[in-house]
């Protein structure tokens, strides 16, 4: 074969512009012609113009066509009609400027059938550039277009089951490129497929989420191991809610991670009733530290284990108890613990704070009440009494009863019964009953503020809760009690106490007691930064001690009036408040608003008055 007749087969084989005539070639070499309709290709040679040069034996075979009907026919009268406008389309566009161009189209077999091709067509060029021919070969690709096909169609009916799944189901690339997303997806966002592409990763996410999320997301693809995590996604209108996502790697046949998958499941519900729990039992927590104090009764001294005999002794009777102490020190855990102890731990333990439930509400909180005896009263309503049938009411501030409800607590006392408000019928109940005051009772006789028959039936059994400046020698072991409680509360790690923070403790008059030890310690938690329990010394020091001597206790009652009367004076007349009379005397705002009406003072006239003019 000469240089003139390798030139055409250059031409077909490797589809580039030919030089010299075609005519020429095909003419001069038979060779050449037996070589072209060899090749498992259809090889057709166009004019500029679009008319057929040349065929060779495979596309005439699979035309049907004889090379003396070549001039009355054209390759575009056996395209698909589904593909015919389109590729005219495509051939014009080619020939106005002369580029080449690969296209994928149907042709029909002389039987009929269609078959899928790929056409390469190239042009070739004379020396000034113009196209003088086209060469076209066209090379089946039936089968893998029909591949392609199945695999489109197993694509469409899986988008079609992705989008009836409940779930947001997205598809990412290798490298976090965004494919696709389900009918769900799409409705969450508000946007189409297409928007929702553009998008850059990490846009849906929660404000305080990307770099959490980032760091996950990188994590588990460089992995390339299924995760799963949660996490908060924008929905259109601007809400967040909370969703699981688990995504899964499909890997190709060389184990390459070729696509993820995730499914995401609204689980905002659950997060929020999670959160709801979490903050109940939050609430549950300080509400049982504020009721109780603390979870046990700390100490060894003479004084509390003198008091914690008793209390064995008079657990398991009935007896009705008096309890007595200052305020803070503990006498609902000493109730507590007589209840724990007795035959009717199984029962309830039903407690009421006399000084902080409104004197007009009180019978009606003891004794409950019957539909409409009073306006507000839409249904019937058990008081403390009837909850507390079988087990103890223990009954805190038993001193601020008025006279009234001392009365109708005496016969409960003596009968065993009582009515509800606004009814008939008598209500027996089998209930222990405990009191407790910070009140000297005896001098309430004496001043007619409560009554002596009372006090008789309440103190069968009395206990004295010593002050905490009586049992110092347990404020070492309350102070490594709360450190310990309130350290893990606050996640830290607080290894030794200061000795001169615990010298100060003991040595301080402790006028609020256990409860006020209590506040100090959960303070000083939260501020200290190091693994040794020290004390700010200027929050004990500075405590008032209204003169230094008085004390609010029930063994100086005599002098109460003066005590509250001088607090409220250095108090400016305020009861409440870091700086009121309550915080300088260490009781409860409620307690000494209490002692303000039963010693009649006029807190008014200690009020601060502006200056008159100069």
């Amino acid at each position: 074969m000469n240089e003139s007749q390798a030139a055409p087969l250059r031409a077909t084989r490797d589809v580039v512009p030919a030089q010299e005539k075609l005519t020429e070639a095909l003419g001069s070499s038979e060779q050449f012609r037996l070589i072209v309709d060899g090749i498992a290709v259809l090889v057709v040679v166009l004019t500029p113009t679009g008319e057929i040069e040349f065929a060779n034996q495979q596309a005439l075979d699979y035309f049907g066509k004889t090379r003396e009907e070549l001039n009355t026919w054209r390759t575009t009268d056996t395209v698909h009609l589904d593909d015919r406008a389109g590729v005219i389309a495509d051939w014009k566009e080619i020939e106005e400027k002369g580029q080449p161009r690969d296209i994928d189209h149907r042709l029909r077999r002389h039987d009929g059938e269609y078959l899928w091709f790929r056409a390469l067509r190239r042009p070739s060029r004379d020396s000034h550039g113009r196209v003088v021919r086209w060469y076209v070969v066209l090379t089946e690709i039936d089968e893998r277009k029909k591949a392609e096909q199945r695999l489109e169609e197993r694509e469409r009916e899986l988008r079609q089951v992705l989008d009836v799944a409940p779930q947001m189901v997205t598809v990412y690339g290798p490298k976090r490129e965004r494919l696709y997303a389900n009918r769900v997806a799409l409705t969450y966002y508000g946007t189409s497929l297409a928007e929702w592409q553009q998008r850059p990763m990490g846009s849906d996410f929660h404000p305080d989420d990307p770099d959490h999320m980032g760091v996950l997301i990188a994590r588990a693809l460089a992995e390339g191991a299924p995760f799963d995590m949660e996490t908060r996604l924008r929905k259109h209108d601007g809400t967040f809610r909370w969703f699981l996502a688990r995504g899964n790697p499909v890997r190709d046949h060389q184990g390459q991670i070729a696509r993820w998958y995730f499914a995401t499941s609204d689980i905002d519900d659950r997060k929020r009733s999670e959160d709801r729990l979490a903050q109940e039992n939050v609430a549950l927590r300080e509400e049982v530290d504020k009721a109780s104090m603390f979870e046990e009764i700390v100490g060894a001294s003479p004084g509390l284990t003198a008091v914690l005999s008793r209390v064995s002794k008079v657990a398991g009777s009935d007896s009705t108890v008096l309890i007595t102490g200052e305020t803070g020190t503990g006498k609902e855990l000493i109730a507590r613990a007589i209840h724990r102890r007795s035959g009717r731990s199984g029962g309830a333990f039903v407690a009421v704070n006399c000084a902080a439930v409104p004197r007009d509400l009180m019978i009606s909180d003891l004794f409950g009440h019957e539909k409409g005896a009073f306006t507000g009263a839409v249904q019937r309503r058990l008081g403390r009494f009837e909850l507390a049938d079988g087990g103890t009411l223990f009954l805190d501030e038993v001193g601020e009863l008025s006279p009234e409800i001392q009365v109708a607590l005496l016969r409960v006392l003596q009968e065993r019964e009582f009515e509800r408000v606004g009814g008939s019928q008598p209500i027996r109940v089998d209930v222990r009953v405990i009191v407790a005051t910070h009140r000297d009772l005896s001098v309430e006789i004496e001043s007619g503020a409560f009554r002596e028959d009372l006090f008789y039936r309440l103190n069968v059994f009395p206990l004295e809760v010593p002050p905490l400046r009586e049992r110092r020698e347990d404020i070492p072991l309350l102070v490594n009690y709360f450190l310990d409680r309130y350290a893990r509360k606050a996640g830290k790690s607080i290894r030794r106490v200061n000795k001169r923070a615990l010298q100060h403790l003991q040595s301080y008059p402790w006028p609020g007691n256990i409860r006020e030890l209590q506040n100090v310690i959960e303070r000083s938690v939260i501020v200290c930064d190091s693994d040794e329990f020290t004390i700010d010394e200027s929050w004990l020091s500075t405590k008032p001690t209204v003169g230094g001597r008085l004390k609010l206790s029930s063994n100086l009652a005599v002098h109460e009036k003066a005590i509250v009367e001088e607090a409220l004076r250095a108090a400016g007349g305020r009861v409440f408040g870091p700086s009121g009379a309550a915080a300088r005397l260490g009781i409860p705002r409620s307690t000494l608003e209490s002692k303000i009406r039963a010693l009649k003072i006029n807190k008014s006239r200690f009020r601060a008055r502006p200056a008159g003019p100069s």
